[in-house]
């Protein structure tokens, strides 16, 4: 824990893991769409044009990539279930629950199949309600990690907490306005039918960010920069 780490009062992190924990669930997500691109390119699907980005990250459970989709999925949601956040802070586990359940809804209850395949038969619309409905309360959590549990502080006036800490907050911040932004441009795609792959992919983009930033990995690159430096004046 860096000194840098402010809480509101009465809440004390409990220890180093737990930026490890937010970390892990930042490279998760910042991972996921170039993951799913990837695989899904190097394990092609007969019906599925390859190399050539599918209507949304969704779809991509009905190509060679789906171990990639509903694993990360899985680790996401157990990362989020066991996130301890601060102590005494009840907020913090109740989004951590409900992203980890929406987290198996997206991954358990899948979309419809991309045009030139089929869904298996036990699908039905049904599912896809249930999909998009734990995908909208994923990205609803995420909202408020980035925009509010994120952004609390022991200090009340902004003006008077660390340059750091500021930062971070408005990082946070711009990570959640990004990710209302881009489930309002998915959602118009129920008029528009046009695909929502990148509105997804931001939007997980920006979650991950904001996840990193809380976690402080930023502060890795910085650290090792700073020994670089010095090593030669220390020589």
């Amino acid at each position: 824990m860096t000194g840098s780490e402010f809480t509101q009062v009465g809440a004390v992190p409990k220890d180093l893991s737990q930026q490890v924990h937010r970390r892990l669930i930042g490279f998760l997500g910042l991972f996921l769409p170039v993951l799913l691109y990837v695989v899904a390119g190097l394990r092609p699907t007969e019906g599925l044009p390859n190399w050539v980005l599918l209507p949304s990250v969704s779809a991509y459970y009905y190509t060679g990539a789906v171990g990639v989709f509903a694993g990360v999925l899985f680790a996401l949601s157990l990362f989020l279930f066991s996130y301890p956040g601060y102590r005494d802070v009840i907020a913090d586990r109740l989004v951590g629950w409900l992203g980890g359940c929406a987290a198996l809804g997206v991954a358990l209850f899948p979309t419809a199949a991309p045009d030139g395949l089929s869904e298996p038969s036990w699908w039905s619309p049904r599912l896809r309600v249930v999909h998009y409905v734990s995908a909208g309360l994923l990205f609803f959590a995420f909202i408020l990690f980035a925009i509010w549990l994120f952004r609390k502080s022991s200090v009340p006036d902004k003006r008077d907490r660390p340059p750091e800490k500021r930062w971070r907050d408005a990082v946070c911040l711009t990570c959640g306005l990004t990710m209302i932004g881009c489930v309002l441009w998915a959602a118009s795609s129920l008029i528009t039918q046009a695909p929502i792959f990148w509105p997804e992919a931001i939007a997980i983009v920006a979650f991950a960010i904001s996840w990193l930033v809380k976690g402080e990995a930023h502060q890795l690159v910085v650290d090792a920069i700073r020994r670089l430096l010095a090593g030669p004046a220390s020589g």
